[in-house]
């Protein structure tokens, strides 16, 4: 086990590991936890009860946050001409074809969310071993690929802070939902967006329990346990 700094662990000292806390108090005790010298995010992590090796287990998603995620989000749009004017007319940061997948193949990788039209799966097929280790690979599931005349919708969305979830080879999932300067009504806001949306991806055929463990952090601070039955209760036009 890795050793801890006295900073962590004095921070550490203020949570009570054994407690799984309310929401918004284990907001409050990520906020007054984080304490580095820049805008800690607040993110999420979840130990799901799925299994990720089975297709029917599959947990991924997108949800929009209502405050957004206090940080700049750089786009990028794989289209036709037509879509490339709309992409950049709506505010994308890189626009084009078979020019951009050129640049990605020699390790061009300076965005995070990329964005195609169907017509252009055939040009981005090839980068999947450069885009899907790192998320980034469009798909239906995560609504990344999507006809020309609905890119200013979602390039709007990204930029306001829609992000995608999904579970990892370890049954985890870990999403950012905002800044710890952000007021605490605005993440407890954000979390029960995305927990609505995680409930609502749950799997068909999953028996037994969804969701095992809900733990809030800041970048640099020590988890906060929180409790999975009021997590999952939370609705963002409630709170």
């Amino acid at each position: 086990m890795p050793k801890r700094s006295r900073r962590f662990s004095e921070l550490q000292s203020k949570v009570d590991r054994t407690k799984n806390h309310q929401p918004a108090e284990a907001i409050e005790l990520v906020k007054e936890t984080a304490n580095a010298k820049f805008d800690e995010t607040v993110e999420v992590h979840m130990r799901m009860g799925v299994d990720p090796r089975y297709a029917d287990q599959q947990v991924r998603g997108v949800v929009t946050l209502p405050n957004g995620t206090g940080r700049t989000v750089r786009i990028l749009v794989f289209a036709n001409p037509e879509g490339q004017t709309l992409a950049r007319e709506a505010g994308a940061d890189y626009v084009g074809a078979e020019d951009l997948a050129d640049q990605i193949m020699k390790g061009w990788t300076d965005f995070d969310v990329v964005l195609a039209t169907p017509d252009m799966m055939r040009v981005v097929g090839r980068l999947g071993k450069v885009l899907g280790p790192r998320g980034l690979m469009p798909s239906p599931k995560t609504g990344t690929i999507v006809p020309a005349e609905d890119l200013p919708r979602v390039i709007n969305e990204s930029r306001l802070g829609r992000v995608e979830f999904r579970v990892d080879k370890t049954s985890n999932i870990h999403v950012p939902i905002g800044k710890v300067s952000f007021p605490s009504d605005k993440l407890l806001q954000n979390f029960a967006a995305l927990m609505e949306a995680i409930v609502a991806a749950k799997p068909a055929a999953l028996k037994g329990n969804y969701i095992h463990r809900v733990t809030l952090a800041s970048t640099m601070g020590p988890g906060v346990k929180t409790d999975v039955g009021a997590a999952t209760a939370l609705k963002a036009d409630a709170v």
